[in-house]
């Protein structure tokens, strides 16, 4: 489990204001499926491939069950009227060893202030210390503000599967 599942960090956002972005814990299960309430159908679909408004019991417990070895998930909290509100999160789900693929969601009215960026930054530095050798993401291509997250981070495209989807990779190594 390691410091994934206690970590912690600020973060200035490019509007000045800041987040905070921590492990994600059992308690944030109502909170989560608020955050996912006040995100839109567009882009929970960006995030699922699917229209998605709802999850079933069994897959609320895949996403708030974290081992933090094989699945580690981080969230991000704003201060709303004097309360921390996550408003978005990340995640990476080891696929094979050494390789872990990536996935976020950001709460619509946040799009735009760089916390999937900065999301993905942490997750990459735990990433790196757990000593996974790459990052992968698939990403639909109307997605643009998410392929330049993950372009300016230095993914790279790579040929797999689904031509309908870009799959992006980041080498850790």
């Amino acid at each position: 489990m390691g410091d994934a599942a206690t970590y912690s960090a600020s973060e200035r956002l490019r509007e000045g204001s800041t987040i905070h972005i921590r492990a994600l814990r059992p308690a944030d299960r109502d909170d989560m499926l608020e955050a996912i309430g006040r995100t839109s159908a567009q882009s929970l679909r960006r995030r699922f491939f699917i229209p998605k408004r709802g999850f079933s019991d069994t897959e609320i417990a895949f996403f708030m069950n974290i081992d933090f070895d094989n699945h580690v998930a981080l969230v991000a909290e704003s201060d709303e009227n004097g309360q921390p509100v996550i408003v978005g999160g990340g995640r990476y789900i080891v696929s094979e060893p050494g390789r872990a693929e990536l996935a976020f969601v950001v709460v619509d009215a946040y799009h735009g202030k760089g916390i999937a960026s900065a999301l993905l930054r942490h997750l990459v530095s735990i990433a790196r210390k757990a000593g996974l050798q790459a990052l992968t993401a698939e990403v639909l291509p109307e997605n643009a503000p998410m392929l330049r997250v993950f372009e300016r981070l230095g993914f790279k495209p790579r040929s797999a599967g689904d031509p309908s989807v870009r799959h992006l990779e980041l080498k850790l190594s």
